[in-house]
């Protein structure tokens, strides 16, 4: 069912470098896209690993429309995050690289992947939740940031 999930038949919990990308999905309110994750009940954008022959850009598209329904128009760089550490419920062990993208303009119905997410809904930056995951605070803080200076 994926290139990590036969990678964890193999290898069970140990640390992997998991390649990833990401969607920060902003409306015309400014405010961002944020899931509460099913496996660990923390806020987060929609991001995903990323399957074997995919650019970053085909896997944040298909990321962002399984996790939320959203077709991305057009993606546009952000940043990329590395060295981040996490531990799954499960336990299995990654450091991500991922490369996490701006989304402006996009299109489709709202819906959510039962599997891997609770709820889904746009926030502002003066109310987002608490419990916001930790590989993607500093992500969500740099953009609020970003958003402030233009």
């Amino acid at each position: 069912m994926g290139y990590i999930l036969d990678l964890r038949k193999e290898l069970g919990h140990r640390p992997l470098i998991m390649t990833c990308a990401g969607v920060l999905f902003l409306n015309d309110k400014n405010e961002l896209l944020l899931q509460k994750r099913a496996d660990n009940q923390c806020w987060a954008y929609p991001a995903g690993s990323m399957e074997l022959g995919e650019t970053f850009e085909e896997c944040a598209k298909r990321e962002a429309f399984e996790e939320s329904g959203l077709i991305c128009d057009e993606l546009v760089y952000f940043t990329h995050v590395s060295g981040n550490h996490f531990v799954y419920p499960n336990g299995d062990e990654i450091y991500s690289a991922a490369v996490i993208f701006l989304c402006r303009r996009f299109h489709g119905e709202m819906r959510i992947q039962e599997e891997e997410v609770i709820e889904q809904r746009f926030f502002s930056f003066d109310a987002l939740p608490d419990n916001l995951s930790s590989t993607n605070r500093s992500t969500i803080m740099k953009l609020r940031d970003h958003l402030l200076s233009e």
